[in-house]
C-alpha cells in the first residue's frame, strides 16, 4: 500500500490514535501490508508507533498519553486514578513522572513512545467511582475523592507508594463526606480502617 492510498484512509478514522487492526479494517488490506505501510510512514515522519499495534499520525499536535489509555487493555478498562488524577483536579501542583492508571488488569509498568503507564490492581468491587473526563479527550477518570481514596488505599498494600503527598490543595467542591462513602466500599476490613486513619489525619492537616 502506498503512503498516498494509507494516508486518507488514516484520516477517515477520525482520532489520532488507532490501531493496526483498526486500520486493516478501514483499508480492507492484510496486517501484514498495513503493518509495512504505517513503518514506511514511521519512517517519514509521518506517523509514529506507539507500542506494538498502536499507532497515532504525526503533524496533528502534540498527542497526549490520556488518548492512549483506551488501547493499553484490549480486555480490561481503565481509568486515572492517584497521583495523575489528583494533579488534574489541581490537588497536587507536582507533575507525575508516569501516568498512573486503576483497573482490574495485573499491576504493571506499560512502556510506550509517548510515556509510561503504572497500572495499580483495584478489586472487582471496588472499581467505581469515576467517568468520562469533561476536557478535552475520551478517557475514563476518577472523581477526585475517589482518586485520593484510591491511593490510600494502594498505600495499604504498597507501603510508601501514596502514603505520603507533597501539600495538598483541596477545591470548596472536595467532599470529605464522598470520600468517606468510597472509603466504605472497601471489601477489606484491615484496609479500610488503615483509610479510614490515613483519610481522617489528611482531613484534619486541611
Amino acid at each position: 500500500m502506498r503512503r498516498s492510498s494509507i494516508l486518507p484512509v488514516i484520516k477517515k478514522l477520525g482520532h489520532q490514535v488507532f490501531t493496526t487492526h483498526e486500520l486493516s479494517l478501514a483499508s480492507g488490506r492484510s496486517l501484514s501490508v498495513v503493518t509495512q505501510s504505517l513503518n514506511n510512514l514511521v519512517r517519514e515522519g509521518a506517523a509514529i508507533k506507539i507500542r506494538r499495534g498502536v499507532w497515532a499520525e504525526e503533524g496533528l499536535g502534540a498527542i497526549s498519553p490520556y488518548a492512549v489509555i483506551p488501547y493499553l487493555f484490549p480486555a480490561h478498562r481503565a481509568y486515572v486514578s492517584f497521583i495523575s488524577a489528583l494533579h488534574m483536579y489541581g490537588i497536587i501542583e507536582q507533575i507525575p513522572q508516569v501516568t498512573t492508571l486503576a483497573s482490574t488488569a495485573h499491576a504493571g509498568i506499560i512502556k510506550t513512545a509517548i510515556g509510561a503507564f503504572y497500572i495499580h490492581h483495584i478489586t472487582p468491587s471496588f472499581f467505581c467511582g469515576f467517568d468520562w473526563y469533561k476536557g478535552n479527550g475520551s478517557f475514563l477518570i476518577a472523581e477526585p475523592e475517589k482518586a485520593l481514596v484510591d491511593s490510600l488505599y494502594i498505600s495499604a498494600y504498597k507501603g510508601k507508594r501514596f502514603g505520603r503527598f507533597p501539600e495538598l490543595h483541596f477545591p470548596k467542591t472536595f467532599s470529605f463526606k464522598k470520600a468517606k462513602k468510597w472509603m466504605n466500599k472497601i471489601p477489606s476490613l484491615t484496609t479500610r480502617e488503615y483509610v479510614r486513619k490515613r483519610l481522617k489525619e489528611i482531613h484534619a492537616a486541611k
